[in-house]
Protein backbone atom coordinates (compact mmCIF):
# COMPACT_ATOMS: atom_id res chain seq x y z
CA UNK A 1 0.00 0.00 0.00
CA UNK A 2 1.61 3.20 -0.99
CA UNK A 3 2.98 5.42 2.21
CA UNK A 4 0.16 8.18 1.63
CA UNK A 5 -2.79 6.12 1.58
CA UNK A 6 -1.38 3.97 4.68
CA UNK A 7 -1.50 7.02 6.34
CA UNK A 8 -4.38 8.33 5.91
CA UNK A 9 -5.99 4.76 6.65
CA UNK A 10 -4.26 4.84 10.05
CA UNK A 11 -5.55 8.15 10.95
CA UNK A 12 -8.95 7.28 9.76
CA UNK A 13 -8.72 4.00 11.83
CA UNK A 14 -7.51 5.66 14.76
CA UNK A 15 -11.02 7.46 14.85
CA UNK A 16 -12.97 4.78 14.16
CA UNK A 17 -11.72 1.52 15.05
CA UNK A 18 -11.99 1.67 18.85
CA UNK A 19 -15.76 2.00 18.69
CA UNK A 20 -16.20 -1.35 16.08
CA UNK A 21 -15.91 0.23 12.65
CA UNK A 22 -13.08 -1.10 10.05
CA UNK A 23 -11.97 0.99 6.99
CA UNK A 24 -11.09 -0.04 3.44
CA UNK A 25 -9.51 1.91 0.69
CA UNK A 26 -10.11 1.89 -3.37
CA UNK A 27 -9.98 3.60 -5.99
CA UNK A 28 -12.82 5.32 -7.56
CA UNK A 29 -11.88 3.80 -11.29
CA UNK A 30 -12.44 -0.01 -9.76
CA UNK A 31 -15.86 0.62 -8.36
CA UNK A 32 -16.84 2.77 -11.61
CA UNK A 33 -15.95 -0.18 -13.98
CA UNK A 34 -18.33 -2.83 -12.73
CA UNK A 35 -21.32 -0.46 -12.70
CA UNK A 36 -23.20 1.07 -16.11
CA UNK A 37 -22.59 5.05 -16.22
CA UNK A 38 -25.85 5.61 -14.23
CA UNK A 39 -24.38 4.48 -10.90
CA UNK A 40 -20.98 6.06 -11.25
CA UNK A 41 -19.29 8.37 -8.88
CA UNK A 42 -18.58 11.71 -10.28
CA UNK A 43 -14.71 11.61 -9.57
CA UNK A 44 -11.51 11.17 -11.68
CA UNK A 45 -10.96 7.34 -11.96
CA UNK A 46 -7.39 7.42 -9.56
CA UNK A 47 -9.49 9.17 -6.54
CA UNK A 48 -8.77 7.82 -3.33
CA UNK A 49 -12.03 6.65 -1.35
CA UNK A 50 -12.43 4.64 1.86
CA UNK A 51 -15.07 2.06 2.62
CA UNK A 52 -16.42 2.23 6.57
CA UNK A 53 -18.38 -0.86 8.10
CA UNK A 54 -19.62 -1.95 11.16
CA UNK A 55 -18.65 -5.06 13.30
CA UNK A 56 -20.82 -6.87 15.99
CA UNK A 57 -18.70 -4.88 18.71
CA UNK A 58 -20.29 -1.29 17.42
CA UNK A 59 -23.17 -1.91 19.14
CA UNK A 60 -21.99 -1.96 22.56
CA UNK A 61 -18.57 0.20 21.69
CA UNK A 62 -20.41 2.86 19.82
CA UNK A 63 -24.66 2.52 19.88
CA UNK A 64 -25.19 2.32 23.35
CA UNK A 65 -22.82 5.42 25.07
CA UNK A 66 -24.26 7.68 21.64
CA UNK A 67 -27.74 6.81 23.41
CA UNK A 68 -26.31 8.29 26.79
CA UNK A 69 -25.50 11.16 25.24
CA UNK A 70 -27.53 13.87 24.36
CA UNK A 71 -26.90 14.11 20.62
CA UNK A 72 -29.61 11.62 19.94
CA UNK A 73 -32.21 13.62 17.70
CA UNK A 74 -36.00 12.92 17.15
CA UNK A 75 -37.45 11.53 13.84
CA UNK A 76 -34.15 9.70 12.52
CA UNK A 77 -32.82 6.27 13.44
CA UNK A 78 -30.64 5.85 16.30
CA UNK A 79 -28.14 3.15 14.91
CA UNK A 80 -28.09 5.97 11.43
CA UNK A 81 -27.30 8.77 14.25
CA UNK A 82 -24.77 6.77 15.69
CA UNK A 83 -22.87 6.15 12.09
CA UNK A 84 -23.35 9.90 11.02
CA UNK A 85 -21.70 11.22 14.47
CA UNK A 86 -18.50 8.83 14.35
CA UNK A 87 -18.34 9.48 10.59
CA UNK A 88 -18.31 13.22 10.86
CA UNK A 89 -15.66 12.92 13.95
CA UNK A 90 -13.22 11.54 11.08
CA UNK A 91 -14.07 14.88 9.37
CA UNK A 92 -13.40 16.93 12.95
CA UNK A 93 -10.02 15.33 12.96
CA UNK A 94 -8.80 15.47 9.96
CA UNK A 95 -9.79 19.35 8.82
CA UNK A 96 -7.28 19.18 6.02
CA UNK A 97 -8.76 17.04 4.01
CA UNK A 98 -11.79 17.96 1.22
CA UNK A 99 -13.94 14.81 2.40
CA UNK A 100 -17.25 13.23 1.10
CA UNK A 101 -19.21 10.99 3.05
CA UNK A 102 -21.96 9.23 1.48
CA UNK A 103 -24.06 6.93 3.85
CA UNK A 104 -25.40 3.68 2.56
CA UNK A 105 -28.82 4.73 2.37
CA UNK A 106 -28.74 7.77 0.87
CA UNK A 107 -30.73 8.18 -2.63
CA UNK A 108 -30.37 10.59 -5.51
CA UNK A 109 -33.74 12.75 -5.65
CA UNK A 110 -34.90 9.83 -8.61
CA UNK A 111 -34.24 7.48 -5.45
CA UNK A 112 -31.28 6.13 -7.67
CA UNK A 113 -28.94 4.99 -4.66
CA UNK A 114 -26.07 7.36 -4.17
CA UNK A 115 -23.67 4.36 -3.83
CA UNK A 116 -24.20 0.52 -4.48
CA UNK A 117 -22.03 -0.48 -0.85
CA UNK A 118 -22.14 -3.98 -1.60
CA UNK A 119 -20.30 -3.47 -4.97
CA UNK A 120 -17.81 -0.74 -3.13
CA UNK A 121 -16.98 -3.31 -0.63
CA UNK A 122 -16.42 -5.86 -2.71
CA UNK A 123 -13.83 -3.82 -4.48
CA UNK A 124 -12.28 -2.37 -1.78
CA UNK A 125 -11.66 -6.21 -0.71
CA UNK A 126 -13.92 -5.82 2.71
CA UNK A 127 -15.95 -8.60 1.75
CA UNK A 128 -16.79 -10.94 -0.98
CA UNK A 129 -20.19 -9.97 -2.90
CA UNK A 130 -21.84 -13.24 -3.78
CA UNK A 131 -24.16 -12.78 -7.07
CA UNK A 132 -26.41 -15.28 -8.84
CA UNK A 133 -23.83 -14.97 -11.47
CA UNK A 134 -21.16 -16.85 -9.32
CA UNK A 135 -23.21 -19.88 -9.33
CA UNK A 136 -22.61 -22.25 -12.30
CA UNK A 137 -25.72 -23.06 -13.91
CA UNK A 138 -28.11 -21.93 -11.24
CA UNK A 139 -31.36 -23.51 -10.28
CA UNK A 140 -33.48 -20.62 -10.00
CA UNK A 141 -35.16 -20.26 -13.30
CA UNK A 142 -37.26 -16.70 -13.29
CA UNK A 143 -36.89 -16.26 -9.54
CA UNK A 144 -35.11 -13.16 -8.55
CA UNK A 145 -32.12 -13.83 -6.71
CA UNK A 146 -30.16 -11.01 -4.85
CA UNK A 147 -27.19 -10.56 -4.32
CA UNK A 148 -25.20 -10.57 -0.47
CA UNK A 149 -21.52 -9.77 0.91
CA UNK A 150 -19.94 -11.90 3.13
CA UNK A 151 -16.84 -10.46 5.72
CA UNK A 152 -14.07 -13.52 5.64
CA UNK A 153 -13.78 -13.04 9.30
CA UNK A 154 -17.43 -11.78 10.53
CA UNK A 155 -19.49 -13.42 7.52
CA UNK A 156 -22.63 -11.82 7.05
CA UNK A 157 -22.35 -10.36 10.97
CA UNK A 158 -21.62 -7.04 9.87
CA UNK A 159 -23.08 -3.94 7.97
CA UNK A 160 -21.66 -1.63 5.85
CA UNK A 161 -21.82 2.17 6.98
CA UNK A 162 -21.15 4.34 3.66
CA UNK A 163 -18.05 5.66 1.82
CA UNK A 164 -15.92 8.38 2.49
CA UNK A 165 -14.51 10.39 -0.83
CA UNK A 166 -11.62 12.66 -0.87
CA UNK A 167 -11.53 14.10 -4.24
CA UNK A 168 -8.79 16.33 -3.59
CA UNK A 169 -6.65 13.23 -3.45
CA UNK A 170 -5.34 10.61 -6.41
CA UNK A 171 -3.52 7.39 -5.96
CA UNK A 172 -3.21 5.93 -9.71
CA UNK A 173 -0.59 3.47 -8.01
CA UNK A 174 -2.92 1.75 -5.75
CA UNK A 175 -2.66 -1.92 -6.38
CA UNK A 176 -6.46 -3.43 -6.95
CA UNK A 177 -7.38 -5.23 -4.20
CA UNK A 178 -9.10 -8.66 -4.27
CA UNK A 179 -11.75 -9.74 -1.68
CA UNK A 180 -11.10 -13.09 -0.26
CA UNK A 181 -13.35 -15.69 -1.67
CA UNK A 182 -14.57 -17.57 1.68
CA UNK A 183 -17.12 -19.85 0.23
CA UNK A 184 -15.73 -20.80 -2.88
CA UNK A 185 -17.98 -24.14 -3.53
CA UNK A 186 -21.16 -24.13 -5.98
CA UNK A 187 -23.31 -25.70 -3.12
CA UNK A 188 -21.92 -23.59 -0.85
CA UNK A 189 -23.10 -20.67 -2.66
CA UNK A 190 -26.09 -21.87 -3.26
CA UNK A 191 -27.15 -21.83 0.07
CA UNK A 192 -25.97 -18.82 0.93
CA UNK A 193 -28.14 -17.37 -1.72
CA UNK A 194 -31.24 -19.01 -0.63
CA UNK A 195 -30.72 -18.61 2.73
CA UNK A 196 -30.30 -14.74 1.96
CA UNK A 197 -33.41 -14.35 -0.26
CA UNK A 198 -35.85 -16.51 1.00
CA UNK A 199 -34.73 -17.25 4.81
CA UNK A 200 -32.66 -14.05 6.40
CA UNK A 201 -35.07 -13.61 9.16
CA UNK A 202 -33.85 -16.63 10.62
CA UNK A 203 -29.86 -15.30 10.40
CA UNK A 204 -28.19 -18.59 9.49
CA UNK A 205 -27.17 -17.44 6.26
CA UNK A 206 -24.44 -14.71 8.47
CA UNK A 207 -23.06 -17.96 9.01
CA UNK A 208 -21.84 -19.01 5.81
CA UNK A 209 -18.43 -18.98 7.25
CA UNK A 210 -18.16 -19.63 11.27
CA UNK A 211 -17.53 -16.14 12.50
CA UNK A 212 -14.97 -14.92 14.89
CA UNK A 213 -18.22 -13.08 16.74
CA UNK A 214 -21.73 -12.29 16.36
CA UNK A 215 -24.42 -10.21 17.36
CA UNK A 216 -25.47 -10.90 20.68
CA UNK A 217 -29.32 -11.65 21.18
CA UNK A 218 -30.03 -8.49 22.44
CA UNK A 219 -28.27 -6.73 19.03
CA UNK A 220 -30.11 -8.64 17.12
CA UNK A 221 -33.83 -7.86 18.63
CA UNK A 222 -32.89 -4.63 18.08
CA UNK A 223 -31.28 -4.83 14.43
CA UNK A 224 -34.82 -6.94 13.75
CA UNK A 225 -36.78 -4.65 15.07
CA UNK A 226 -38.16 -1.69 12.34
CA UNK A 227 -36.26 1.79 12.35
CA UNK A 228 -39.67 3.06 13.32
CA UNK A 229 -40.03 1.32 16.68
CA UNK A 230 -36.59 1.31 18.33
CA UNK A 231 -36.98 4.23 20.00
CA UNK A 232 -39.72 2.61 22.12
CA UNK A 233 -37.80 -0.73 21.94
CA UNK A 234 -35.00 1.38 24.34
CA UNK A 235 -37.36 2.49 26.25
CA UNK A 236 -37.10 5.83 25.26
CA UNK A 237 -39.46 8.74 23.84
CA UNK A 238 -38.69 11.63 22.27
CA UNK A 239 -40.56 14.69 23.19
CA UNK A 240 -44.07 15.02 21.71
CA UNK A 241 -43.67 18.98 21.13
CA UNK A 242 -41.40 20.48 19.03
CA UNK A 243 -39.69 17.61 17.47
CA UNK A 244 -37.75 19.27 15.22
CA UNK A 245 -36.36 22.05 17.12
CA UNK A 246 -32.55 21.80 18.12
CA UNK A 247 -31.79 21.13 21.34
CA UNK A 248 -28.36 20.28 23.60
CA UNK A 249 -30.02 18.92 26.34
CA UNK A 250 -32.85 15.96 24.96
CA UNK A 251 -34.91 14.55 28.05
CA UNK A 252 -35.47 10.98 27.36
CA UNK A 253 -38.88 9.38 29.67
CA UNK A 254 -39.56 5.65 29.96
CA UNK A 255 -42.38 4.32 27.77
CA UNK A 256 -44.31 1.82 29.62
CA UNK A 257 -43.83 -1.21 27.87
CA UNK A 258 -46.39 -2.78 25.30
CA UNK A 259 -45.94 -6.23 26.86
CA UNK A 260 -44.97 -7.23 30.09
CA UNK A 261 -41.49 -7.04 30.39
CA UNK A 262 -38.28 -7.54 32.81
CA UNK A 263 -38.36 -3.72 34.05
CA UNK A 264 -34.60 -3.68 34.08
CA UNK A 265 -34.27 -4.57 30.12
CA UNK A 266 -34.69 -0.98 28.70
CA UNK A 267 -32.31 -0.18 31.52
CA UNK A 268 -29.31 -2.64 29.85
CA UNK A 269 -29.63 -1.20 26.43
CA UNK A 270 -27.84 2.03 28.14
CA UNK A 271 -25.61 0.74 29.86
CA UNK A 272 -22.59 -0.69 27.65
CA UNK A 273 -20.77 -3.68 28.65
CA UNK A 274 -18.19 -2.74 26.48
CA UNK A 275 -16.84 0.52 25.76
CA UNK A 276 -13.98 2.90 25.33
CA UNK A 277 -12.49 4.89 28.43
CA UNK A 278 -13.37 7.90 26.07
CA UNK A 279 -16.90 6.96 25.06
CA UNK A 280 -18.58 9.83 22.50
CA UNK A 281 -19.57 13.06 23.38
CA UNK A 282 -22.19 15.21 21.89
Amino acid sequence: MEPQVAELKQKIEDTLCPFGFEVYPFQVAWYNALLPPAFHLPLPGPTLAFLVLSTPAMFDRALKPFLQSCHLRPMTDPVDQCVAYHLGRVRKNLPELQMEVIADYEVHPNRRPKILAQTAAHVAGAAYYYQRKDVEADPWGTQHISGVCIHPRYGGWFAIRGVMLLPGIEVPDLPPIKPLDCVPTRADRITLLEGFNFHWRDWTYRDAVTPQERYSEEQKTYFSTPPAQRLALLGLAQPSENPSSASSELPFTTLPPKKPQNPSRAQGWLSPSISPPASPSP
